[in-house]
């Protein structure tokens, strides 16, 4: 039998009222506050700055120019941020009611988009450039959601939250995917929300309604474990000055509170042994 490792978190920072989307990026930590329409980064030391405000913001990437990219959710837009400003939208709600994570690699956005159809909620990944132009590259997945670069960029990784299990898709050299292949099916009641990648391929993911999140290899192994006593485990982000500091957001609320901005956001924080590898 597999041992997994369990890791305590400890606190870092708090005040936010509902978070998404860490990266590292620049020296700081990122992260977007919907329900308070802003995006905000914080130091190694817990300074919180805000950098962006802008609605909905739920996913972030940034462009080889340093553009910021954007996702909302609760409404299907894609926002570019230029360094001095500047900003432009796409309106993706032809194609879907909502946005949601995004992650950007080979040139593209890719960015989840919901859909409801007459018995459930589906999702496609949307392929956009900064053109405007867009295509779906990726249908009909149970509720895609975290997004990241395996395989030294060659390989899309995706949770499928209402599918406990993550994709793998292999990006073509147009951008386009591949059909997907099977990284991890998850136990039922896991449902993978955010993730982000190590230096060694494994992913680490959010599983918000248990309450932890977890490094997963390729196959499914689970090797270490952070339990969270409350909240939803939504989405962690490798970083700091070494790379092996993993910040954990957790958010306390409800399916009924959370669109009426009922919410509170803390960011916990744990070390670990293998670095990030940049991505998303």
């Amino acid at each position: 039998m597999d041992t997994v490792e369990t890791v305590e978190p400890q606190p870092f920072v708090q005040g936010f009222t509902y978070g998404e989307g860490p990266r590292w990026h620049g020296g700081r930590l990122w992260l977007t506050d919907g329900p308070a329409g802003k995006v905000f980064s914080v130091g190694e030391t817990g300074d919180v700055r805000v950098e962006v405000e802008i609605p909905h913001p739920s996913g972030l990437g940034w462009l080889p120019d340093e553009t910021l990219v954007i996702s909302a959710l609760f409404e299907s837009k894609v926002h570019w941020v230029r360094p001095d400003g500047a900003r432009t939208t796409l309106d993706l709600g032809a194609v879907g009611f909502t946005t949601n994570d995004l992650v950007v690699g080979h040139g593209h956005t890719y960015v989840d988009i919901y859909r409801l159809t007459d018995s459930d909620l589906t999702g496609d990944i949307a392929r956009v450039d900064r053109d405007g132009t867009f295509r779906i590259v990726a249908s009909s997945l149970a509720v895609p959601n975290g997004l990241g670069f395996i395989d030294d960029g060659a390989t899309l990784v995706v949770n499928e939250m209402n599918g406990s299990r993550i994709l793998t898709f292999a990006v073509q050299p147009d951008g386009n995917l591949c059909r997907p292949n099977v990284f991890a099916q998850l136990t039922a009641e896991r449902h993978p929300d955010g993730l982000c990648v190590d230096a060694e391929g494994a992913v680490w993911i959010g599983s918000y309604d248990s309450g932890e999140f977890l490094r997963i290899v390729r196959g499914g192994t689970v090797t270490h474990r952070v339990p969270i006593d409350d909240g939803w485990a939504v989405a962690p982000a490798l970083g700091g000055a070494d790379g092996r500091t993993l910040y954990m957001i957790v958010d306390h609320t409800t399916i009924e509170a959370l669109p009426k901005g009922e919410s509170s956001c803390e960011v916990l924080q744990a070390r670990v042994d293998v670095p990030g590898a940049g991505s998303p």
